[in-house]
Formats: C-alpha cells, structure tokens, sequence
C-alpha cells in the first residue's frame, strides 16, 4: 500500500485548507488512518485519527473544534479538513495508516502505524 499526501500551502492565519491523502493498492476501508505533522527538530506529534469504517474520530486537543477528519472508502482518500488556521500549526502533515480488523480504534503513537506518506508542507503566516 502506498500513501500520497497532497492540498498543503501558505496560507494565512484564519484560513482554511484541505489536506487528502490516496490509499494505492487495498481499499482504504482495511485501513484505520490518521495525521500527524512535524516542525524541524521536534517529534512528529499526532493531529487526528479515523478508524477503519470511518464511523470514529480522535483529535489532539490542540486542533479539536478546528479540524475535521473524514474518510471516503469508495475514493480510497483520508481529508483533513483544517479550519481557523493559527500560526502554529505550520509544520509537515503526514498522513499514516494501518490495516486492523474493523474494532480496532487507531492510535495515537506514531509507532502504531506501518504505512506513512511523504508528507505536504502547511505554512500558516500571521
């Protein structure tokens, strides 16, 4: 399975964008799957999570009520749907996965996930 991250820019504080990452090869529906970023020099930290039916969403406190997760199984693409963009959140957005069985609720650990895209760069200016 490959993952291709794509919909990063620059744009400027209480903007909007919308990040999508491509499932290749299975269906995305075996997948429980999530985004994380990264600053340089910083670990990579989690943002938000989707599980595999796309019926449940985790959102690190930081980005809850602004960011949205969302699943389109018959597309095989993940969204992250990011709104009032603050300065902060500039960084690398990369997008994860896992195959599970359909209970299994994603993680928040980078280690968890087995499969991650090649990240897309957000840059949110104040």
């Amino acid at each position: 399975v490959q993952l291709q991250a794509s919909g990063g820019g620059l744009v400027q504080a209480g903007d909007s964008l919308r990040l999508s990452c491509k499932v290749s090869g299975p269906s995305a529906s075996r997948y429980a799957l999530g985004w994380f970023r990264q600053t340089p020099g910083k670990e990579r930290e989690f943002v938000a999570a989707i599980s595999r039916s796309g019926s449940s969403t985790y959102y690190d406190d930081s980005v809850k009520g602004r960011f949205t997760i969302s699943k389109d199984n018959a597309k095989n693409t993940v969204y992250l749907r990011m709104d009032s963009l603050k300065p902060e959140d500039t960084a690398v957005y990369y997008c994860a996965g896992k195959q599970t069985i359909l209970t299994v609720a994603p993680d928040t650990e980078v280690r968890w996930y087995d499969t991650w895209g090649q990240g897309t760069q957000v840059t949110v200016s104040s």
